[in-house]
């Protein structure tokens, strides 16, 4: 293998391939990425065997085509430090070798050969939606679910096709998190499978281009998307998803609007005075006001005021301060509607049709 490669596109590729590559494991080949060199273009290849990724680097120049697999913190760390334009790539039965103007790395390598397979989109995709559409879905119910939790089904993203809508869900049974947008193409049957949290992440940072159609492929037991130059494959999780629509409140009757961009800023200071033992945030709604509380034991308290169009019976419940905010900060609404019913019932959040969102309350007591 021969290439000449532009340094900064070779860059960006390592950088998206790194994020599946394995920190630890017993085999040490899952830490390295593939370099295959063909008429296409420079193809990066990684995998920890449950998620996967293949990204194309076209700004090269492929003088002879050929394979290798080199440690893929160590080809970061050199390709991100050199300064020149271009880098050229080569590699022969034992080594691979990457030149600058003034540089010569030597690396060694692994057989390509025994580096794992890594899916590729193949044929037509069973969806096609846009790529600021799929990355505001994530970003709506990614922080909501499960990070250590046995039941590995609620450690991913339930991803639902219904007809031209794709719905994106969450819980770590705390919270559940629910957000739909349209799609372009949809072909098939309805279905739903769920994703695992680590590739939804590394799929975040492939939708860079709103504007970009995404192609998605269900198969049996795996995912696979492509956007751009790049195709993410992943391992579907196990496990039945729970039945989310059983704990969507639907006779929460106190309603009150609430501006997202103040609403947020009010919960975060009243945050601050928090701690260890006193986790929770009062919210007291009475007509045309909201004041939120805190109270930290040895530190102090904490009380903002806001003025909100609330004719309801007055109420007073209490929620995790972080909850509120993860959801808050990545909504794109100027208001947004907040749900109760009494202090021990879950509250619901929403932002018109295509967002919602549960959240337990917890105890001041």
């Amino acid at each position: 293998m021969q290439v000449i490669a532009n340094r900064e596109a070779l860059a960006e590729a390592i950088t998206i391939a790194q994020g599946v590559v394995a920190s630890r494991t017993p085999k040490p080949i899952l830490q390295c990425v593939k370099l295959s060199a063909t008429t296409d273009g420079l193809l990066l290849t990684a995998t920890d065997l449950e998620v996967g990724i293949r990204c194309m680097v076209k700004q090269v120049d492929v003088t002879a085509p050929g394979e290798a697999v080199v440690p893929a913190d160590k080809l970061s760390q050199i390709v991100r430090e050199s300064a020149d334009e271009t880098l050229q790539v080569e590699s022969d039965a034992e080594r691979c070798h990457i030149r600058g103007q003034d540089s010569h790395f030597q690396m060694y390598g692994q057989d390509p050969r025994d580096f794992p397979p890594v899916a590729e989109l193949e044929g037509a995709p069973d969806l096609e939606v846009e790529a600021g559409i799929l990355h505001k879905l994530i970003g709506q119910t990614l922080y909501a679910a499960a990070k250590e939790n046995t039941r590995y089904a609620i450690n991913g993203i339930l991803w639902e096709r219904k007809g031209k809508k794709l719905q994106l869900v969450a819980t770590d049974g705390r919270r559940l998190a629910r957000a739909s947008g349209a799609v372009q193409k949809s072909s098939g049957a309805d279905s739903s499978v769920i994703a695992p949290a680590k590739s939804m992440s590394v799929l975040l940072r492939l939708l860079t281009d709103p504007a970009a159609t995404v192609g998605v492929k269900f198969l049996p037991n795996q995912l696979v998307i492509q956007c751009g130059q790049a195709t993410l494959s992943s391992a579907l999780a196990e496990g039945s998803f729970p039945d989310y629509e059983q704990v969507v409140p639907r006779d929460n009757e106190k309603k009150v609007e609430l501006d997202t961009q103040e609403f947020y800023s009010a919960v975060r200071r009243a945050a601050l005075l928090t701690g260890d033992q006193s986790k929770g945030v009062r919210l007291s709604f009475k007509r045309d006001a909201l004041v939120l509380s805190s109270r930290a034991p040895e530190q102090g308290e904490a009380t903002i005021s806001m003025k909100v169009q609330y004719a309801g019976e007055p109420i007073e419940i209490g929620f995790n301060p972080t909850f509120l905010t993860d959801a808050l900060k990545v909504l794109d609404a100027p208001m947004v509607t907040l749900e109760l019913k009494e202090a021990n019932r879950p509250g619901v959040l929403r932002m018109g049709q295509d967002f919602l969102y549960v959240v337990m309350p917890v105890s001041l007591s």
